[in-house]
């Protein structure tokens, strides 16, 4: 079977490539780890932060979709299996138990703080070799710094 190829030279399709599959790990957890949360969270907050999640949690699968799907078009395969993102991911996991709601409006900014700079780091390194990609971490990084600011506006 003949593999995709994409536009890119070799170089700089390894750099876009480091980029997208960070980028969809951190979405893929994201997502999970927002869904674990919106299922364990208790507390006054309850409500607006078990719907807050579920909005968080569509925002990352969406966006990680969009990664993954970028990564096919450039000739990359995406990894997104559950192992791969158990090995790579760099999210903070919240505990198997009922969360506060303040533990999670914490938790969640901090996450997401994280998430944030690493968007960052990707969208400088694909500056160059593919400003499209740049562009879709561009946009993935402005929901993730709006949620970071939600959550943050709840300390």
């Amino acid at each position: 079977m003949a593999a995709i190829t994409g536009p890119l030279g070799k170089a700089d399709q390894k750099v876009v490539a480091k980029a997208l599959q960070g980028a969809l790990v951190d979405l893929i957890d994201l997502s999970l780890v927002a869904k674990q949360a919106h299922w364990n969270v208790i507390g006054p907050n309850f409500r607006p932060l078990h719907l807050q999640l579920d909005e968080l949690v569509d925002i990352a699968r969406g966006h990680a979709d969009t990664i993954a799907e970028r990564a096919v078009a450039l000739g990359v395969n995406p990894d997104g299996r559950a192992a791969t993102v158990g090995e790579a991911t760099r999210l903070a996991q919240p505990e198997v138990a009922w969360l506060e709601d303040g533990k999670v409006i914490a938790l969640f900014t901090d996450i997401l703080e994280g998430v944030s700079k690493r968007m960052r780091e990707r969208i400088k390194a694909t500056d160059e070799p593919d400003p499209v990609t740049q562009d879709l971490l561009i946009a993935v990084a402005q929901d993730i710094d709006k949620q970071h600011w939600m959550f943050q506006a709840q300390r």
